[in-house]
């Protein structure tokens, strides 16, 4: 029926842990159901009746949604943080710490990073299968012309494979130019490795957009939580 999940999914809806780690989680014997110890993976458990405990926990579902969140410079797009810098997390107050950034965004770059706690949004809103657009505003050092935006247009070849952006100008000043750069993928720091490649390395880089959700007016360290209705709207575009 409907209404049964698998186990280590239905942990993940409750923002306990990733699949991965709700697999462990069975593994190391600490989940639960009806009061005896689950032993094997794929287990069924119907949320409505069954009660799931991870140690003493009782487990309830969350209610998913979709926080929008203006990374500042210098702030680690992950949950935590061995070095103990800051991370996206230290934005959300204590209801949200189930969330989690739906792709990266270096340490050094700023702008839109979205925040979520259901896992099927954010594989849409990553995959490059679904080629989502994400736009960014980048400053380079030196003169770019038509010509190079028409090559890195073409694609550059990376060490993990080629990859293409459209390239707009936006501006130039001081020696520098603002570009416009749109890609369907968020490869780890690849339009700074684009740039590299190209000799025109990058100063300042801010994600506007990432597929419908557009950084807007949003302030620096600021978030913005969507609203139940933009949140199902946001569903109905991406997954459906």
């Amino acid at each position: 029926p409907m209404s049964q999940l698998r186990l280590q999914k239905y942990i993940a809806q409750c923002g306990i842990a990733s699949r991965r780690g709700a697999e462990e989680l069975i593994e190391e014997g600490r989940v639960s159901v009806n009061g005896h110890v689950v032993e094997t993976q794929g287990t069924k458990v119907d949320p409505a009746i069954d009660v799931v405990k991870v140690g003493n926990r009782v487990l309830r579902q969350q209610k998913r949604g979709v926080i929008l969140l203006h990374k500042p410079r210098d702030v680690v797009c992950s949950r935590v943080d061995p070095g103990g810098r800051r991370t996206v997390l230290d934005f959300l107050d204590r209801k949200h710490q189930s969330y989690f950034p739906v792709g990266r965004l270096d340490y050094a770059s700023s702008g839109l990073v979205v925040m979520t706690n259901d896992g099927e949004l954010a594989e849409r809103l990553c995959h490059p299968r679904y080629e989502l657009e994400r736009i960014y505003e980048v400053k380079v050092a030196g003169i770019v012309d038509e010509r190079l935006c028409i090559r890195l247009n073409k694609g550059v070849v990376l060490e993990d494979g080629p990859v293409r952006a459209r390239v707009k100008i936006l501006r130039r000043e001081d020696g520098a130019t603002w570009l416009k750069v749109t890609l369907t993928e968020g490869r780890n720091r690849v339009i700074r490795r684009m740039m590299d490649q190209v000799r025109r390395p990058v100063r300042k880089l801010r994600r506007i957009s990432h597929g419908p959700l557009h950084l807007g007016r949003l302030r620096s360290g600021k978030i913005l939580e969507l609203k139940p209705a933009e949140y199902q709207e946001l569903r109905a575009q991406v997954v459906s």
